[in-house]
This record gives structure tokens, C-alpha cells and sequence, in this order.
């Protein structure tokens, strides 16, 4: 374990990345990094991140920010729960701790949103604390490293997984420990063609030693995504300059607390009614556009309404085409605008 870790320690230090969150041991800074580099590309991440510092510099400024302001900030970046779970655990962070991360790693894992890879990144980078990580990078090379041949994703392959990322923590600069493992699984030990003759580790691998990088880890397989058919409706008011697009917000379970366009499944005119819209709604569609997330694709057929009349809401009202820069919106909903405006 002890030359493990060496060993990585100096790939690290030679090889790792000049990643912007690698230049700071802010918590919070940390905290927001690890948040937004969840299931997402960390070319993707880099100028959200820098944005969403610019806009939030300190937790105090994210607690005292509405929803819309975060979701804005957010917009594209998509699985827009972590960015409501970071808004209120930050809250909770200024409210329960006078806007200092907690470095007890049981107060940081009560926080909304923060598990135990979120609390043990935050601990280890942050705070110097010897607390493990395991993520889909991590998981990949301690399976290869230690030949790990139980399914990943089933309770004894994670407590084993964590079991072993936890022995191998303790020593020097844990968190950069932590992110050389990240790292070596993010640049080196890849899903697919790995590139094991530049890994500093390869003397240790028992899958290299087998023959098997390319067998491990063992995964569940996955289903296809379900599909999908919606219509959504750009309804709006006046025209040219003056022109208004209705949005509504909460009748989108797939988007949550975002902004969108009437959508329902198959029929316009039901996705008008359903968000309490009265609208001259054009007989056909004036294009198509696909959206995939985790578990489905989506495929939208888009239609112009004019002359949209509604109550306004909270919930319902409508935008100006420099406001939908003000607000959270999906990037499914873009892409209807940029279909409807095109076309």
C-alpha cells in the first residue's frame, strides 16, 4: 500500500491536470466542484464553475440567492437536483455553522446533498482530513488494481470498495492522494483502451498480471433508455421587440424547479390546458428535436401558439427573450426555443 500510494503521488504531481478547483482549498469552492463534476465532463465543468464562483463567491452569497438566480447559473449543466441540493446545504451551512463548512465529516455528511463521496472529497482536499473517496473512476482502478470480480453497484462490491479506498488514504496530502486516484482512472485506467503503459502502478495491477483490464470491473448491465413522445408548445404574446414567451415551472417532473415550455405527452393542446393557457396553437409542428438523459430519450415535436393569454404566477408568466438568460431553464427547453425561432 505504502508504494501505492507513492507511486501516484508522483504520477500526480507530474501528470495531474491544471484543473481551476486544484488551486484552492476553500471548502466551499471544493464543495461546488465536486457538486457540478457528478456525472458530467470536466471540460463541461470548467466554465460553469468559474461562472458560478463569479456569481457566488462565498456561501454567504449562494444562501442569500433565489432559485431562479442558481438554476440560471446552472442552466445546461444539467441534473439540476444537485444544484438545489447545493443551494440548501449551503443554506444550512450558513445557518447552522456561520457560512464555515463544517470539518467534522459527520456534520458535513448531515448537510442536504452531501453523501459520502461529496463529505470525504470535501474533507480530504479541503481539510487534510484521511477520508476516503470511491467514484466511477475510483471504483474502475482499485477493481483492475486489487482484481475486484464481484458486479459493481451490489453491496459487497461497494463496502469492499470502500473498505480498500479507506486502507489506502492514510499518510501525506490525502486529498491529492485522492484525486491522483481520480485522476489515474479519469486519464489512464479508461473504461475502454486504457492505457496501461504509462500507468505508475502497473507492477501492483493483478488484472494487468491476468491478462483481464479489459474484463474489469465486472458492471450491471444497463437497459435502454425508455422512449419518449411530447409535444411542446412556445405559446406567445405580441410581437417583434415586444414579443413574450409563456413559461411555466413545476408541471415538468423530469425538470424540476426549472422553467419550460407547455409540454405533455403526444398533444399540444393538452400541454397548453395543463398550464392554464388559452392560445391560437398552429395545426402542425414547426420541427422536431431529441433529448437524452440517463433513462430515456425524448423526442419533441414543437409548436407555435400566438396571441397566449394566462393568469400570471409564480408558477406561470411570461418572458422576454433577454429574461430566459435571468432564469433556469432546461436544456431540452433551449432547444425547443432554438427549433421554434429557427424554424
Amino acid at each position: 500500500m505504502p508504494a501505492i500510494r507513492q507511486k501516484l503521488l508522483d504520477w500526480y504531481d507530474e501528470a495531474g491536470r491544471d484543473l481551476p478547483w486544484r488551486h484552492t482549498r476553500d471548502p466551499y469552492a471544493v464543495w461546488v466542484s465536486e457538486v457540478m463534476l457528478q456525472q458530467t465532463r470536466v471540460e463541461t465543468v470548467i466554465p460553469y464553475y468559474q461562472r458560478f464562483l463569479e456569481s457566488f463567491p462565498t456561501p454567504q452569497a449562494l444562501a442569500e440567492a433565489d432559485e431562479d438566480a442558481v438554476l440560471s447559473c446552472w442552466s445546461g449543466l444539467g441534473y439540476y437536483r444537485r444544484a438545489r441540493l447545493l443551494h440548501a446545504g449551503v443554506r444550512e451551512v450558513v445557518a447552522q455553522y456561520g457560512g464555515k463548512v463544517p470539518e467534522d465529516a459527520d456534520a458535513r455528511r448531515a448537510l442536504p446533498g452531501v453523501g459520502r463521496y461529496t463529505a470525504g472529497a470535501i474533507g480530504s482536499i479541503a481539510f487534510d482530513k484521511e477520508e476516503p473517496i470511491v467514484d466511477g473512476n475510483v471504483t474502475r482502478v482499485l477493481a483492475r488494481l486489487l482484481r475486484i470480480e464481484t458486479q459493481v453497484g451490489t453491496s459487497a462490491t461497494t463496502k469492499r470498495l470502500w473498505s480498500e479506498a479507506a486502507q489506502l488514504v492514510p499518510g501525506e496530502r490525502p486529498g491529492d492522494f485522492n484525486q491522483a486516484l481520480m485522476e489515474l482512472g479519469a486519464m489512464i485506467c479508461t473504461p475502454k483502451r486504457p492505457r496501461c503503459d504509462s500507468c505508475p502502478v502497473t507492477e501492483q495491477c493483478e488484472a494487468l498480471a491476468r491478462g483481464e483490464v479489459e474484463r474489469l470491473p465486472v458492471k450491471r448491465e444497463r437497459r435502454p433508455p425508455t422512449e419518449v413522445d411530447l409535444a411542446a408548445v412556445v405559446a406567445t404574446r405580441g410581437r417583434g421587440a415586444d414579443r413574450q414567451v409563456w413559461l411555466v415551472k413545476g408541471n415538468q417532473p423530469l425538470f424540476g424547479g426549472l422553467w419550460g415550455v407547455p409540454m405533455a405527452e403526444d398533444n399540444a393542446r393538452a400541454a397548453l390546458t395543463e398550464a392554464g393557457l388559452r392560445a391560437r396553437l398552429a395545426s402542425a409542428p414547426v420541427g422536431e428535436v431529441e433529448h437524452v438523459l440517463t433513462h430515456r430519450r425524448l423526442r419533441v415535436d414543437v409548436y407555435r401558439a400566438s396571441a397566449a393569454q394566462g393568469s400570471e404566477s409564480d408558477t406561470r408568466r411570461p418572458f422576454t427573450i433577454e429574461d430566459l438568460e435571468k432564469v433556469g431553464i432546461s436544456t431540452l427547453t433551449r432547444k425547443v426555443l432554438a427549433a421554434t425561432f429557427r424554424g
